[in-house]
């Protein structure tokens, strides 16, 4: 597995694997992206932890709200995240960091 960190506010675009972009045709399903309950909070920014299957080595950020641009705009359009993170790296990032936990609310249903 690889792992990468995501700014609140920011979203997923295109996913390359080692054949080039990923193709849901030829792969027959999506790439396994998923985020996880657990963030960094630096200077105010949430970052939240996502976990990217091994095939994947390139993921296309961008934010959410559409680029809007103007002599005062300062916004960043979309990134490429070339240097996905491994397990280490992302322990080591934690321990040097602000970080929390966000469990989400589990209800089991029963019938």
């Amino acid at each position: 597995m690889k792992y990468f960190f995501l700014s609140e506010g920011w979203t997923i675009g295109r996913v390359w694997s080692s054949d080039g972009l990923w193709q849901i045709t030829a792969w027959r399903r999506q790439p396994d992206i998923q985020q996880m309950n657990i963030c960094l909070v630096e200077q105010g920014e949430v970052m939240w932890l996502y976990r990217v299957e091994d095939a994947v080595i390139t993921v296309e950020v961008k934010p959410i709200k559409p680029f809007h641009p103007g002599p005062s705009s300062r916004a960043i359009g979309q990134v490429m995240l070339k240097r996905l993170m491994s397990a280490e790296q992302v322990i080591e990032r934690l321990g040097s960091a602000s970080a929390r936990c966000q469990l989400q609310n589990i209800e089991s249903v029963t019938q």
